[in-house]
């Protein structure tokens, strides 16, 4: 995967299975209840890994949010980019991208305009959600461990931390 921050591209590896795992699920989860609106409030565009086009700059966070009250016809194109800022991020951290997800890509998202970013770390077990302020971003919350949390802009809907970990040991399927 490849994206083109200040005129530098950047590559990276597929993720690790841990980091797959918590993008899995976190999208499962956030796309049943909030993209398709079965056991919740719908309303949004969710997907994994959109090319981003905004300006000079070419991202690709891990997964991406749109209203669709602010952009209904947002799948009407067939470009394989989009060039409307998302109204959140997603950055699951690896060890090869952990700087970049820190560092120059939340200022770019903020330039222009992403009001939400999360910020997930499935070595440490966390999650940090962050909200657009004036002149930078504002740590909303940081949540740990097993813990079922609401956190913004999805916090109409619990949300299990635990099953983004990948599990310690995996339990055997049952007999039929």
């Amino acid at each position: 995967m490849g994206e083109i921050i200040d005129d530098e591209l950047w590559a990276f590896p597929r993720p690790a299975k841990w980091h797959a795992r918590a993008t899995t699920v976190l999208m499962a989860r956030l796309g049943n209840t909030f993209d398709l609106g079965q056991g919740g409030p719908g309303g949004w565009w969710l997907l994994l890994e959109p090319e981003l086009h905004l300006g000079r700059q070419v991202l690709v966070p891990d997964l991406a949010g749109w209203r669709r009250e602010r952009v209904p016809g947002l799948l009407e194109r067939d470009d394989p980019f989009f060039d409307v800022a998302p109204d959140w991020v997603c950055e699951v951290l690896s060890p090869s991208t952990a700087a970049l997800d820190r560092g120059r890509k939340p200022a770019l998202y903020h330039q222009e305009g992403v009001r939400h970013s999360w910020l997930v770390d499935p070595r440490a077990h966390s999650l940090e959600v962050y909200r657009r302020g004036r002149k930078g971003w504002t740590l909303a919350a940081r949540h740990t461990g097993e813990e079922t949390i609401r956190a913004e802009p999805f916090d109409a809907e619990p949300l299990e931390l635990g099953l983004l970990w990948a599990p310690k040991s995996i339990p055997p399927a049952p007999r039929p």
